[in-house]
C-alpha cells in the first residue's frame, strides 16, 4: 500500500478517534437535559463528518426557514436588545453599535497569537478534528492569516413571521478556503443568568459548541463580551452532544473563557481583541482591524478622524 495511502488512514483513523472520545467524555461527563427544561440552549446540530460551507442552507431546509443575505445586516438585529440592569447600550460608542448592527458592511485585517504552549494543542486538535469537519479551523500560526479572512453576514428568517431566527456569520482563509468559524448568533437569557447575552452557536458533527457572552461597557465607551460562569446555566461554554428528539447531553466548561474586547484605539480605528484561554492559560488570541466597507448607512465614525481613509482591508463580505 502507498505511503500517502497509509497515511490518510491514519489520519483518518486519528481523527475519528478523538472525535468520538470527545462525544463520549461530554456524554459521561455532562448532564442529560431534556430540551423542555433547558429551551434557552437550542441550537442546530451538525450532522455527522463534514460541517463546512453547506451548513446554512441544511439549517434552512430542516427548520424551514429562508435564507437571505442583506447588504447591510448585523450581528445583533438591534443592539439595545441587549439593554438590562447589568448593561446600558448608550454607553457603548456609537461606532461598535453600528459595527453590530451593520457587520456585512465592514472588513477585517486579522492578526494571531498562540501561546507557546499552546501551539502543540492547538496544533493536534486542527489538524485531526477541525480539518476534517471544516469548522473551527484555529489559526495556530500568524502565517495562516497573511493572504487574509473573508466575511459573509446572511440571515435566517421564519416565513410565517417574518422575525430573524439567527444570524449566520461565515469567515474562511482567503487562501485555503478553509472555514475559521461558521457560526450563529441570537440573543438569548441563560437559565440562571437574567440578563440577555450574545448567544453564538458552532453546530459540530452530531452535536454543538454554545458560547453565552455577556455584554460590559467600559468607561471609555468600549464593549466586553465575556463568557465566564460559575455554575450551569450562566454565561460560558457549553458542549452539546445530541441524544435523542428529546434529550441532549451538556458539558459546562468553566474552564474555558473568552472575552472580547472592542474599541476606538487613538487613531480613531475600530479594533477588537479576541482571547480564549483554558485552565488559567491564554490559548489563542486575534487582533482585528475593522474598516468599513460601504458608505451607504450613515455617519459610522463621530469624530475628526472619519475623514481617514481606510487602511489595506482584507476580505469582502
Amino acid at each position: 500500500m502507498p505511503d500517502r495511502a497509509v497515511r490518510t488512514i491514519l489520519y483518518d483513523a486519528t481523527g475519528s478517534i478523538v472525535e468520538a472520545g470527545i462525544r463520549m467524555w461530554v456524554r459521561l461527563a455532562g448532564r442529560p437535559v431534556t430540551k423542555t427544561e433547558a429551551p434557552w440552549l437550542r441550537s442546530p446540530m451538525g450532522p455527522g463528518g463534514r460541517i463546512g460551507t453547506s451548513l446554512y442552507s441544511t439549517i434552512a431546509e430542516q427548520e424551514g426557514l429562508q435564507f437571505h443575505t442583506p447588504t447591510d445586516s448585523g450581528l445583533v438585529e438591534d443592539f439595545d436588545s441587549l439593554r438590562s440592569a447589568a448593561f446600558d447600550p448608550g454607553f457603548v460608542r456609537h461606532e461598535i453599535r453600528s459595527f453590530y448592527q451593520h457587520t456585512a458592511q465592514y472588513r477585517f485585517e486579522v492578526w494571531s497569537e498562540a501561546g507557546i504552549l499552546s501551539r502543540l494543542f492547538l496544533w493536534f486538535l486542527v489538524t485531526f478534528v477541525s480539518r476534517r469537519m471544516d469548522q473551527l479551523n484555529f489559526p495556530v500560526s500568524s502565517l495562516e492569516m497573511a493572504e487574509g479572512m473573508t466575511s459573509e453576514i446572511s440571515v435566517l428568517v421564519d416565513p410565517s413571521s417574518g422575525q430573524r431566527v439567527y444570524t449566520c456569520w461565515l469567515r474562511r482563509f482567503a487562501l485555503s478556503g478553509r472555514v475559521l468559524y461558521a457560526g450563529l448568533y441570537s440573543t438569548e437569557k441563560p437559565g440562571a443568568y437574567p440578563y440577555p447575552c450574545v448567544k453564538v452557536s458552532f453546530p459540530l458533527p452530531y452535536g454543538s459548541s454554545t458560547v453565552f457572552l455577556r455584554p460590559e461597557a467600559q468607561a471609555d465607551g468600549s464593549l466586553k463580551l465575556i463568557s465566564s460562569g460559575s455554575r450551569f446555566g450562566d454565561p460560558g461554554f457549553y458542549r452539546m452532544v445530541q441524544s435523542d428528539s428529546g434529550k441532549w447531553y451538556v458539558r459546562y466548561l468553566r474552564t474555558l473563557k473568552e472575552l472580547f474586547h472592542v474599541f476606538i484605539d487613538s487613531q480613531g480605528t475600530l479594533r477588537a481583541d479576541h482571547t480564549v484561554r483554558f485552565l488559567g492559560l491564554r490559548i489563542l488570541r486575534l487582533h482585528y482591524r475593522i474598516d468599513r466597507a460601504a458608505p451607504d448607512i450613515g455617519p459610522v465614525f463621530e469624530t475628526a478622524d472619519a475623514t481617514q481613509k481606510p487602511g489595506r482591508t482584507i476580505g469582502t463580505p
